[in-house]
């Protein structure tokens, strides 16, 4: 298992990597994550020659072309401050697998340096910052999906759950299945389609029993999964990014 994080002071400036999927397709998301850091008094910079993490490569089974996607990471991000990352998987890749991914190049300390530096955007609201949230919204109940990289690499999904829990209008409802995978991960969705609709079916089915009328993750790519899968069942249930979602419950 990776060593907790070392958590800093809060600081006053962060650095902010969108993820291809907030940057492309919940840019909403992005957005909200960011104005929740500013909120609490935060300079948010978006260095903008940031691009993928390099994690579709590197799970092909690529790692040359990972590296020349993570080298343009080690260079866009270069001041000794916190990235902040709206994404378990990312996140992990950042933290937990650019020192590998450089192991025995000249790159390898910058990665280190790097590695050291990246918090989920959940995990450093609630342990950096230590957010206090005030819930602005009518009665709700939340069902909340794990993906796997936040729960088994990351381990923040209790960081997740107690912001939402500190919403006292919502009422946060603990899927049966939670630690099952929704069948994404990436090109798995794509080299195993059959495999990856049986998997988020029985996600959709176990989010179905909750009767909750919001689904909320903090990964965009099972967020796109699972609430493709919800609409195509015709089910009113509104998939959310959790930093949306807060944003959404406290923003006056």
């Amino acid at each position: 298992m990776p060593a907790p994080p070392s958590y800093p002071a809060k600081p006053t400036q962060v650095y902010f990597f969108a993820t291809c999927l907030v940057d492309t397709v919940y840019p909403e998301a992005g957005l909200a994550a960011i104005r929740l850091l500013q909120r609490e008094g935060l300079e948010v910079i978006f260095p903008k020659a940031q691009s993928c993490c390099g994690q579709p490569a590197y799970n092909a089974g690529f790692p040359r072309e990972a590296r020349a996607v993570a080298r343009r990471q080690l260079r866009a991000f270069p001041r000794d401050l916190p990235i902040i990352v709206p994404s378990g998987s990312c996140g992990g890749m950042l933290r937990h697998h650019y020192p590998y991914l450089f192991a025995g190049l000249p790159e390898w300390e910058a990665a280190q340096r790097f590695a050291a530096r990246v918090f989920e955007w959940g995990e450093f609201m609630r342990h950096v910052l230590q957010v206090r949230l005030e819930d602005r919204g009518p009665p709700l109940r939340v069902a909340w999906h794990s993906s796997c990289h936040a729960l088994r690499e990351m381990r923040i999904v209790e960081d997740s759950k107690a912001l939402v829990r500190q919403l006292a209008q919502v009422e946060l409802v603990e899927l049966a299945r939670e630690e099952e995978c929704c069948g994404f991960g990436g090109t798995f969705a794509v080299k195993q389609p059959a495999i990856s609709a049986a998997m988020v079916g029985d996600k959709v089915t176990d989010i179905q029993g909750t009767g909750a009328g919001r689904l909320v993750t903090g990964d965009c790519g099972c967020l796109m999964n699972i609430g493709g899968a919800l609409a195509h069942r015709g089910l009113a249930v509104q998939g959310q990014h959790l930093a949306e979602f807060i944003w959404e419950r406290t923003h006056g």
